[in-house]
């Protein structure tokens, strides 16, 4: 299973996030498709940020895994952007969840700078 957690803000506003995991192996009907959508969906969102918002987000990036964390001190502007673009890319995300109940799972959770140094969560280079 892959699973999707959003990352959000006090007032609601999406600070990141971060999938991990495959959808649930080579055995299962649907797997190399659903892998594919959320890997294109995912990615897409961090090269929106950087292309597009004009914002570089903090990304680390191994086999299974992606995580996308909005940089500090965003004026009001760019994070209207960055919500933009990461709220677009969870609509998608939602979307395989329905289809794939079983295979994608998205999570949200409130961001705490901890989350930053979480070394459960961090990837390793």
């Amino acid at each position: 299973m892959t699973t999707i957690t959003v990352y959000t803000l006090d007032g609601g506003a999406v600070k990141g996030y971060e999938a991990e995991g495959h959808a649930g192996g080579k055995r299962i009907r649907g797997y190399d498709l659903v892998c594919c959508a959320v890997s294109a969906l995912t990615q897409t969102g961090v090269n929106a940020l950087c292309a597009v918002a004009g914002i570089t987000p903090d990304v680390r990036v191994q086999d299974g895994h992606l995580r996308c964390i909005l940089p500090d001190g965003l004026d009001e502007q760019a994070m209207a952007n960055a919500q933009i673009v990461i709220r677009t890319i969870m609509t998608g995300l939602t979307d395989i969840q329905t289809i794939y109940p079983n295979l994608v799972r998205i999570q949200q959770k409130e961001w705490r700078q901890a989350d930053a140094y979480d070394e459960s969560s961090a990837l390793r280079a």
